[in-house]
C-alpha cells in the first residue's frame, strides 16, 4: 500500500487508517504583511483558502476536519482584526449554510459559543441542525482553547452526577465528541507547536509542520503530507 502512492499521479485517497485532519491555519498576518497589506487581508485571503482546502479534503475522502479558526486567546488582539475575523466568520457560516446540499457536510462549531453575539450562536444552531445528517464534518473551533475544553468536558461529567472520572468520561464530555481523535494535525506558518489546541485528543496524534503560510497552503502540499502520513509506523505506545 505504501509504495502505491509513488506510482500513481493525482489525489491521495485516504483510507480507514486517516479519517480526521486538523489543521492550525496560521500565517494569515504575515502573508498579508510581505505584500504591504493589514492584517485583515491575510484574514480574508486565509478564509478563502479554507474553502479550497475543503474541496481537497473532499477529494481526498477525508472524512472529518477540524480547524482552529479563533482560540480563547485571540481576544488580545486589536479590536479591528478581532472584528474582521468574526465577521469572516459569519459570512463562511452562512456561505456554509447556503451550499449545504452541495457540500453534504456537518459543519459544527466548537468552543465557548455562549461568549458569541446571539445571532451568531442561532446561525451556529441552524447549521448544526440542518447538516447533522452528513455524514462528512467540518468542525470550527471558534472561542475554542484545549485546557478551557478540558475544564469543561470535567465540569460537565461532574454535573452529570460523576464523583470519579475515568479518561472516557472526559473524551465523552468533550467538544468533539463522538467524533474520533486526530489522526494528523498540520500546522502552516513554520511555528511547530500546537497553541492549546486539541490539547486531549492529540495523545498520540502525528503533528506535520510547514513553513507555508496558511493562504498558500493547497493540495499539492497536502499530499506530500499525505504520502508521509502513510509512511509512518503509528505504535500507540506498543511496538
Amino acid at each position: 500500500m505504501f509504495g502505491l502512492f509513488s506510482r500513481v499521479r493525482g489525489p491521495v485517497v485516504c483510507d480507514d487508517r486517516l479519517s480526521h485532519i486538523a489543521f492550525i491555519m496560521d500565517g494569515n498576518g504575515r502573508w498579508a504583511r510581505k505584500r504591504g497589506l493589514p492584517r485583515e487581508a491575510g484574514h480574508a485571503r486565509g478564509a478563502r483558502n479554507l474553502y479550497r482546502v475543503m474541496d481537497a479534503c473532499r477529494a481526498r475522502n477525508v472524512r472529518i476536519v477540524t480547524v482552529y479558526a479563533f482560540s480563547t486567546e485571540n481576544w488580545k488582539r486589536p479590536q479591528k482584526e478581532v472584528d474582521e475575523i468574526m465577521k469572516l466568520l459569519t459570512s463562511y457560516l452562512q456561505s456554509a449554510y447556503e451550499d449545504r446540499e452541495k457540500n453534504e457536510t456537518h459543519v459544527r462549531v466548537i468552543g465557548d459559543t455562549a461568549a458569541l453575539p446571539e445571532e451568531t450562536q442561532a446561525m451556529i444552531d441552524r447549521l448544526d441542525r440542518e447538516t447533522a445528517q452528513y455524514e462528512r464534518v467540518l468542525n470550527i473551533a471558534l472561542n475554542y482553547g484545549g485546557r478551557q475544553e478540558i475544564v469543561h468536558a470535567v465540569n460537565t461529567a461532574i454535573a452529570a452526577g460523576k464523583t470519579t472520572l475515568t479518561e472516557q468520561d472526559i473524551s465523552d464530555a468533550l467538544y468533539t465528541a463522538p467524533l474520533p481523535e486526530p489522526d494528523l494535525i498540520i500546522r502552516t506558518g513554520g511555528e511547530m507547536r500546537l497553541s492549546n489546541y486539541l490539547m486531549w485528543q492529540s495523545a498520540y496524534t502525528e503533528l506535520a509542520f510547514t513553513k507555508t503560510l496558511w493562504p498558500d497552503f493547497g493540495a499539492a502540499e497536502l499530499d506530500e503530507i499525505l504520502k508521509d502520513f502513510y509512511k509512518r509506523h503509528r505504535r500507540f505506545g506498543g511496538l
